[in-house]
């Protein structure tokens, strides 16, 4: 996964439902305070709870700041931990979004292939790292929701060049800083993968 990009893009969604405040966004903000290394030039988006709307945005990731890496950071509600999901689905997007939609047909990329994986192996990842208090989880079914929408959105676009994960709502003990540190660990094992030093 050579790339000559020094760019990483990383996401976290807006409210939705009862989420006034979204963990996921939460945490990314806190990520860009402690940034990657001064050798990666971080760039942070937050994406909107509606389907067409965040496939446009990751459509502008890819071909305005062609990154090295985008990572989507998601939140799900019941998670006793953080979640790495290693591919995307095309199909079954029936749930409604913000706006009150879901994709024409419940898909992401008419004709797109069925699943995309992400180039950064999961699975390693979860063997290798691990963040004292709270429990890391590989799973390889993102939940057919705006989450695993965008994810399969930004693989079809970057070439298998992002990954997602997903984090606990915020708590007493899982608070935003917690998880901006989380995530950092986490985003610099990827870089390790992609052949990037950062430190």
């Amino acid at each position: 996964m050579d790339s000559d990009s020094n760019t990483v893009v990383v996401t976290g969604f807006g409210p939705f439902r009862q989420y006034l405040v979204n963990s996921s966004w939460e945490a990314v903000k806190e990520l860009s305070k402690q940034g990657l290394g001064k050798n990666i030039d971080l760039r942070i988006m937050q994406l909107p709870v509606v389907y067409q709307k965040a496939k446009e945005q990751v459509f502008k990731i890819w071909t305005t700041l062609q990154p090295l890496l985008t990572v989507h950071v998601g939140l799900a509600s019941s998670a006793p931990g953080i979640v790495l999901e290693q591919c995307g689905r095309n199909k079954g997007y029936r749930e409604r979004d913000a706006c009150g939609f879901h994709p024409e047909g419940g898909c992401c990329v008419p004709d797109g292939p069925e699943k995309i994986e992400s180039a950064i192996n999961m699975k390693t990842l979860w063997k290798n790292t691990s963040v004292e208090g709270i429990e890391i989880i590989f799973s390889r079914d993102a939940g057919r929701y705006i989450c695993d929408y965008t994810y399969y959105t930004s693989l079809y676009y970057g070439q298998g060049r992002a990954a997602f994960i997903h984090v606990p709502p915020l708590s007493t003990w899982v608070t935003a800083d917690f998880l901006g540190k989380a995530l950092r660990r986490i985003i610099l094992e990827m870089l390790k993968q992609c052949g990037k030093e950062t430190e």
